[in-house]
């Protein structure tokens, strides 16, 4: 069968430019699709027709909203297989994560449905002084205008929905910039919005290099960025889009406390599906380890084995947990990380062994500050695991990275939760779970180097209102 070529999705129209991204599978390497590369006067007209829209799109009532949404998650019920079959071949997903992922993102989009119809605001005393009596104060929120949606590949359908559902929610147009590695789901979720009376030149999808994409987040018509990705890529769409509100998700190198009380083969099941999972590219992966003293030796031995039991298999097989890196350079890169612990010092406890983009998992003790397995983000299936005396050792250690995006403990005792709550210096604290849980209600996002501003649908529809005040004297 050939290969289909993807047209760039301008304000409705299927645009093709005569340049092509090509799509390969991570797994086998094969041609999947070529989508069509934009230029820069596909971008501008994008940008032009979402500013256009705004007109219509700030004006349609929450009840319209609401229904767009609802037609959405139609259309993923509909054809859910398709929607897995296409993130399994591209993004290289095991299946049970691709079913989950489509799974979710329908949750994510019903989210979004009933929040359009939540988006109130407050009443504001103002008799707080004489000039204020008599007087109504009204605060309401109102969207920003054109949303820019830059996601990766790792979840080509749930994370750009968490952009694209919230931004359809509070009525603003969206201009959307999948990963080039995953613009096949992106497509197909291009044409569901398409289908579902939200008003043509509110959307576009754009696959672009980024000197061409770049006004996507600089243009003044552009009033609102979300971006998830890497940290150096995030930072510096930050610092150019000078005007335009933005929220960046930039990953993590999750920490995991196991306490001495812990539930110990609960606390490794779960830690080893969160460190090897989908080869580890998983921003909330679990990275870094650490293990009460007294019970080390019982873990570690546990998880070892745990880890070695973990294969890369064809994601295609519904026993898969874990598939390809995303390409060979990728499995590289971490390959090249573990060499470069293990000369500084560290232990390697299991050695991961690569083939082509195959990387099975790894596990490490001992990395020294400065090694990068240790002070950044691994992105892939390497775990560390050290031991600790007191928690609060565990936590110092934990806090001791640039960033901060989620952590968890594992404890039966609640002031141990209580107090890594307080004193975990990241955007979420999980108990006696992995850091990899996600729930697509609540607020997600981290501090420090891991970015700001939250996702979860409410909490991104609150990133893309903003509040006016009505003073109303009779």
């Amino acid at each position: 069968m050939a290969s289909p070529d993807l047209p760039l999705r301008i304000a409705g129209a299927s645009v093709t430019t005569g340049d092509w991204f090509e799509v390969r599978s991570p797994h086998s390497g094969s041609l999947l699709a070529r989508v069509a590369r934009a230029g820069a006067a596909e971008v501008d007209r994008a940008i032009e027709a979402a500013d256009l829209a705004f007109r219509e799109t700030r004006a349609l009532p929450s009840h319209r909203r609401a229904a767009i949404l609802r037609s959405i998650e139609a259309d993923l019920a509909a054809r859910r297989s398709e929607y897995v079959e296409t993130i399994i071949a591209e993004a290289g997903k095991p299946r049970r994560y691709a079913e989950a992922e489509v799974d979710r993102a329908a949750i994510t989009v019903r989210l979004a449905a009933e929040e359009a119809t939540r988006i109130g605001g407050e009443v504001l005393p103002v008799d707080i002084e004489p000039r204020g009596e008599g007087a109504l104060c009204i605060v309401r929120r109102f969207p920003v205008g054109p949303v820019t949606a830059i996601t990766p590949f790792n979840f080509p359908l749930n994370l750009v929905l968490h952009k694209v559902a919230p931004a359809i929610a509070a009525g603003n147009p969206v201009l959307l910039k999948p990963s080039p590695r995953t613009p096949m789901t992106a497509d197909l979720l291009a044409r569901a919005i398409e289908a579902s009376g939200w008003p043509p030149g509110a959307f576009s999808l754009i696959h672009a290099e980024p000197a061409v994409a770049r006004p996507l987040w600089t243009d003044p018509r552009i009033r609102f960025v979300s971006f998830t990705g890497s940290d150096a890529v995030g930072w510096k769409i930050k610092q150019e889009a000078s005007r335009q509100k933005v929220t960046l998700e930039l990953g993590g190198n999750a920490a995991a406390i196991v306490c001495a009380d812990a539930d110990v083969p609960d606390a490794v099941a779960k830690l080893a599906a969160a460190s090897f999972a989908y080869a580890g590219q998983v921003c909330i992966k679990a990275q870094r380890i650490f293990v009460a003293r007294a019970i080390e030796r019982e873990f570690v031995e546990a998880f070892v084995a745990a880890a070695r039991a973990i294969v890369p298999m064809d994601p295609a097989d519904p026993a898969a947990v874990l598939g390809p890196m995303i390409d060979e350079e990728s499995a590289r890169r971490v390959e090249g990380w573990v060499e470069e612990a293990r000369a500084k010092g560290a232990r390697v406890l299991l050695a991961p062994e690569r083939h082509g983009a195959r990387l099975s998992p790894g596990v490490l003790s001992g990395a020294p500050a400065g090694s990068l397995v240790r002070d950044r983000e691994i992105f892939g299936p390497v775990a560390t695991v050290d031991a600790f005396g007191d928690l609060a050792e565990a936590v110092a250690a934990a806090n001791e990275t640039a960033y901060g995006l989620q952590a968890s403990i594992f404890t039966r005792d609640i002031a141990s939760a209580l107090s890594a709550f307080e004193s975990l210096e990241v955007g979420g604290v999980i108990v006696n779970e992995a850091p990899t849980l996600r729930i697509d209600n609540f607020p997600y996002g981290g501090i420090k180097a891991s970015g700001f501003g939250r996702e979860g649908v409410r909490f991104a529809i609150g990133e893309m209102t903003e509040p006016r005040t009505l003073y109303l004297r009779g």
